[in-house]
């Protein structure tokens, strides 16, 4: 679109609004339709209520330079959304209280009203006109975002391992421990999938700071409204820097909740603060709640604050308390700005300041000096101008770097790891115990004498012995005991013996408080170091364990071979081949004892028999060889018995720690595992060491 040709300064110099006599004019049939529409701008009613000229506090003052200006404004009666020029705002009172300046003001701080407070005329030296791009026009707005830095990628990593860790950590801990976690998150993803090329200010302050004024000095224009009604802002408007048709801020603006009816673009595109979207917040200490929320909501979403203090309430304990000392963390995006310094003489404003930085000390706000990252500190006057080109430089270099909201969101997650720290890591020095291999043995042997596994390895090397000696044993004392088994029987009472010496009918029984003690035990030690809330979840992952394992160690024992109803009838341990020996042996000694017995009592009843040493020696060596062979074989079957009895006593140990494995060791070990990959990925998120 071809441009006008601009006109001479002096005549584009704007005049104090008096008389339509006193301004000179031009006839409208010497104006071309172009001309007739840049010297006829309408407005509509709000916009164009005349100012009174002197009211309003400190807040109405204003230092900018008062060119002609232009704002692209949308009339919100009208559908198309025409845009139109607003007629500039200035109505004299800045260029009247400009007088009480003794040193005379720069060029770019004077006014452009020609009448002072006492009617003099004031005439500027003449200043090339700045020509001011209209928003629709097409800029050099970048057409890609800016890449990613090493920070957002270092940022991505420190946001997935707390992903994760919440991930790990929801059905451990209480919601209220991960609900700010959770909601960093989400901010994190919604922040992350907008430009990075655009960085989010806002402006706080108190009630009569002179934030507003301080915003539309930032801003080249009064775009917030500033006077001595209080509270003044009631809504956050927002200014942005951008050049072109498109404006790249609509999402972020959409994320902060501003209104389409308060975002205004910048008239001057400065190119050091392209991407710049300066938010002027309600008070913080406004009566109305409504606007208190606004600020807090506000301030969690924004990327960096300046915060405006006054000489009168720079120490409020309301900003000190509840922002500041929450907002310690975020000193490399916080930027203090005390306002108002053209009150004080200068040695009272460096007073200010010094007293100023020790109350930031003591609420742990790093400061920014001497090069070292921290909040930077600044001294300004909204109506002089004094200090805004040096906030205007603070401003430009978190938006040059690009990296405000990946510091934002490394503040915030700091912030949540470090309220995290007491669920996720112990404030112990040591190293959880954890499941050693001594605190597993020392299970398995609680659970081994819970079912009664030594005591039936000792049965069952005794049952051993028994066979043996019934089947090595002299026929006399075998025939004693079946006698006795027989008579017990007939009595009800149960034998001796089963009838597979040392098989035992029925499992053992499972001792529940020898459990209970175990799984307490094992319990106590994996818990030992450990975050309240893990110790809690190993404890009642134990417990539940120990709630079935008894029916559970009564199954897998009466499952086994050699216990239950069948137990009579499954075969017993191998039969030794030396048993044939000694019962072919026995059965010799006994045919020779009862040989020489009948011998010699032929003989004693005269009967013709011969007589000699043999019929006597016959029944003394089966008398005696029969007893000294049982015990013989008893001596040798003592080796066998044990060996029998551990495998007895091994099996048992067996299945008592397969179900301490499955039912209470194993549960304990997940959550062991769990706990320390929560740790793991806490100290990624907290960017190195557990802090």
């Amino acid at each position: 679109m071809a441009r006008h040709p601009r006109r001479p300064a002096e005549a584009v110099a704007r005049h104090p609004r008096g008389p339509a006599a006193e301004r000179p004019s031009t006839p409208a049939s010497r104006l071309t339709p172009a001309r007739r529409h840049q010297n006829c701008p309408f407005r509509d009613s709000r916009r164009s209520a005349p100012r009174t000229p002197g009211t309003g506090d400190r807040d109405t003052r204003h230092p900018i330079d008062h060119r002609q200006h232009e704002e692209n404004t949308v009339d919100e009666d009208t559908p198309e959304a025409t845009p139109r020029r607003v007629e500039n705002w200035d109505d004299g009172v800045i260029a009247r209280r400009a007088r009480v300046v003794e040193a005379p003001p720069p060029p770019e701080q004077r006014t452009s009203s020609r009448v002072d407070a006492y009617g003099e005329e004031f005439v500027p030296e003449p200043e090339p006109v700045i020509s001011v791009p209209a928003p629709a026009r097409p800029g050099p707005a970048p057409t890609e975002d800016t890449p990613p830095t090493r920070a957002d990628h270092e940022l991505a990593d420190r946001l997935t391992a707390l992903k994760e860790l919440v991930g790990l950590s929801r059905t451990r801990l209480d919601a209220s421990a991960l609900a700010e976690a959770g909601r960093l998150l989400d901010e994190a993803d919604s922040r992350t999938r907008l430009p990075r090329a655009c960085t989010t200010v806002a402006v706080a302050g108190a009630t009569g700071s002179g934030k507003s004024t301080l915003f539309n000095a930032l801003a080249g224009a009064q775009l917030s409204e500033a006077g001595v009604r209080r509270p003044t802002t009631a809504t956050a408007v927002s200014c942005t820097w951008e050049a072109g048709r498109s404006s790249r801020a609509e999402g972020l603006l959409d994320r902060l909740g501003v209104p389409v009816r308060s975002r205004r673009r910048a008239h001057l595109v400065d190119p050091g603060l392209h991407g710049l979207v300066l938010l002027d917040l309600p008070d913080y200490d406004s009566v109305a709640s409504e606007h208190r929320e606004q600020v807090d909501r506000l301030l969690a979403l924004v990327d960096a604050v300046i915060w405006v203090v006054d000489p009168e309430k720079y120490a409020d304990a309301v900003l000190h308390e509840r922002y500041l000392r929450a907002f310690a963390g975020h000193a490399e995006v916080t930027v203090m700005v005390l306002n108002q310094i053209d009150r004080l003489p200068a040695d009272a404003a460096e007073a200010i300041m010094d007293d100023l930085r020790g109350l930031l000390d003591d609420r742990g706000i790093a400061l920014g000096e001497h090069g070292e990252p921290g909040a930077a500190v600044l001294a300004v006057s909204a109506l002089t101008g004094e200090g805004v080109p040096d906030l205007r430089q603070t401003i430009g270099e978190l938006v040059r770097t690009r990296t405000a909201a990946a510091r934002r969101l490394g503040a915030d997650l700091d912030g949540v790891t470090r309220r995290l720290r007491p669920v996720c890591v112990a404030d112990s020095v040591q190293a959880p115990t954890g499941l050693t291999p001594q605190a597993r043995e020392e299970f398995e042997e609680r659970l081994a004498h819970a079912v009664g596994a030594p005591a039936a390895g000792r049965a069952a090397e005794r049952g051993w012995l028994r066979r043996s000696e019934r089947a090595c044993g002299t026929p006399w004392a075998q025939l004693t005991k079946r006698i006795a088994d027989r008579r017990a029987s007939r009595r009800g009472e149960p034998p001796a013996l089963s009838a597979r010496a040392g098989r035992l009918g029925e499992p053992p029984v499972v001792s529940r408080p020898v459990i209970a003690e175990a799984v307490r035990t094992v319990a106590a030690t994996a818990a030992t170091e450990l975050p309240g809330p893990w110790a809690k979840a190993v404890r009642d992952a134990a417990w539940r364990g120990a709630e079935r394992l008894p029916a559970a160690l009564e199954a897998a024992l009466a499952a086994r071979p050699g216990f239950g109803p069948e137990a009579a009838v499954r075969p017993g341990p191998a039969r030794p081949a030396w048993w044939t020996v000694a019962i072919v042996g026995q059965a010799l000694l006994m045919t020779a004892q009862l040989l020489g017995m009948c011998w010699l009592l032929t003989a004693a009843f005269g009967y013709p028999v011969a007589a000699g040493w043999l019929p006597a020696g016959l029944l003394i060596g089966g008398s005696l060889g029969a007893p000294l062979l049982a015990w013989a074989c008893r001596v040798a079957s003592r080796g066998p018995a044990r060996a029998w009895g551990q495998r007895e006593e091994e099996r048992l140990r067996r299945v008592a720690a397969g179900c301490g494995r499955s039912l209470v060791l194993e549960p304990v070990a997940a959550e062991l595992l769990r706990y320390r990959e929560v740790r793991e990925q806490f100290v990624a998120a907290a960017g190195g060491e557990p802090r």
